[in-house]
């Protein structure tokens, strides 16, 4: 049966990806049935598309450096992200290989399911929690299926709180190239505040007060901490927005490309911030417990 003449044509939508397959999106739910996009996945498909654009510089050079490319999309959830980034970078550059990394066995079944429907050969699911990958196979659907002891490319699209923190200390611990997050909520340094507010000189007990301001600077001594850590293990860290603040409170890009420089200064910043504020985030914890201690001594060289 012909489509009628009036039909709509979701590729001529600004919001849909060229060269995306429109099945697939409406196998995602990020499209209707007759091609629509509603508002909530009109939002959720331009935050994917804007950091797609933005992580283009750092695949586009592990495609130039390396034959065959490792992404890992940490968090992945249903893998809006991931479909995207292999039906616009890696499928049409012919070569690397996707994973995408999802605690929950339902949602990592589905996707390798997908996956399989679409073609996507080189797409992956593990199933397990991101802190358990370390060298093991997951569980579930993903079991069998183990990640490579080198990766090129480490993302996370919100991973919720300490999740975010399990992606870092996994590029960094198998010396990705970039790491690239958005962190969601972040809740734990909220709580080491709360825990630790009696420790505190009176100006910063006053920041930290107020349950809005105490859950306000977590998030950002979180993500301080985040790009010290980085910076402290040899990356060039920048911070940037996702996209307009009216899309998303969960806005802060971590985009980090790994330079080679140990950086001492960064290191001792680190040490002071955490004795300051009393607080030992997951990911300082995390690197310790890998020997990759963030506020030690810079290896030489």
């Amino acid at each position: 049966m012909k489509p009628s003449r009036n039909a709509f044509d979701p590729r001529t939508d600004p919001d849909v990806p060229a060269g995306m397959s429109v099945d697939l999106l409406k196998d995602l739910h990020l499209l209707t049935r007759d091609g629509q996009l509603n508002a909530d996945a009109r939002r959720k498909l331009k935050q994917i598309r804007h950091f797609v654009g933005l992580l283009r510089p750092a695949l586009d050079d592990a495609l130039t450096r390396y034959p065959a490319p490792t992404v890992v999309d940490c968090g992945a959830g249903k893998s809006y992200l991931g479909f995207l980034l292999y039906e616009l970078v890696l499928r049409q550059a012919d070569r690397g290989r996707l994973y995408a990394v999802e605690a929950r066995d339902e949602l990592a079944a589905a996707g390798a399911a997908r996956a399989a429907r679409y073609g996507q050969d080189r797409f992956s699911f593990v199933g397990g929690e991101i802190a358990q990958m370390g060298g093991g196979a997951g569980a579930g659907a993903g079991a069998g299926v183990e990640l490579p002891p080198r990766l090129h490319v480490v993302t996370a699209l919100h991973a919720c709180d300490t999740a975010t923190d399990d992606a870092l200390a996994l590029g960094i611990s198998r010396g990705a190239d970039h790491i690239a997050v958005v962190p969601c909520c972040q809740a734990e340094v909220a709580r080491q505040l709360t825990m630790g507010q009696s420790e505190l000189d009176r100006v910063d007990a006053a920041l930290v007060r107020q349950p809005l301001h105490r859950r306000e600077m977590g998030s950002h001594l979180t993500n301080v901490v985040r790009g010290l850590c980085l910076t402290a293990h040899g990356y060039r860290v920048t911070v940037t927005e996702l996209v307009g603040w009216e899309h998303t409170a969960k806005n802060e890009l971590l985009l980090a490309h790994r330079v080679h420089r140990f950086e001492r200064e960064s290191r001792l910043t680190l040490s002071l911030l955490l004795d300051r504020w009393k607080i030992e985030p997951a990911l300082v914890r995390s690197l310790r417990e890998r020997g990759l201690d963030p506020c030690a001594p810079a290896p030489p060289g």
